[in-house]
């Protein structure tokens, strides 16, 4: 009996069967996690590509003006219909523009202006058209939802309680003379 037992123990662990079974259970979870991290880093890459290309454009069109001070709504304009693949855009994107002194220079505040569905609206935090000859930084905060919010990604990007991450862009230019 105990020979019949050993000699079934044997077989059983000699029998291949089952082992591509084994592998996909092993392997499929890290691979799919890959993936997901890939689309999600590629949005997110598209997101803050077309972003700054938006801005850039914006701020391209200030400095090649007539001179005349930038407005609110034009620049978000600008930004939003060169930005295609920002969702919402009108709405979810904010901008901060504030002069600077070149020789005394300051940074702008370390948190971005965004947008926060959750809260009520808010006027802006600082909209400052320029004068003549004065270096001005520019900023804009668009917000978007993660397509996996629970894979890698997902989950590493600082989210409001809405659960959107944020993407920022930053430019400079001088307001040019009349």
């Amino acid at each position: 009996m105990i020979r019949s037992f050993a000699r079934r123990v044997r077989r059983y662990l000699r029998d291949e069967k089952g082992t591509a079974s084994l592998e996909f259970v092993m392997v499929a979870p890290l691979f799919f996690s890959f993936m997901f991290f890939s689309i999600e880093l590629g949005f997110v890459t598209l997101r803050a590509t077309m972003i700054e290309r938006g801005l850039d454009i914006a701020v391209r069109e200030i400095r090649l003006g007539t001179g005349s001070a930038p407005q609110h709504d034009d620049i978000k304009d600008i930004i939003c219909d060169n930005s295609l693949i920002i969702p919402d855009c009108a709405n979810k994107l904010r901008l901060e523009m504030v002069p600077t002194d070149l020789r005394n220079f300051t940074q702008l505040d370390p948190s971005p202006d965004c947008t926060d569905a959750a809260d009520e609206s808010k006027p802006l935090r600082e909209f400052t058209p320029g004068g003549e000859n004065q270096l001005m930084m520019l900023r804009a905060c668009a917000k978007y939802t993660p397509i996996y919010p629970s894979q890698w990604l997902g989950r590493a990007v600082f989210k409001d309680p809405n659960g959107e991450a944020l993407i920022v862009a930053t430019s400079a230019f001088v307001q040019e003379p009349i």
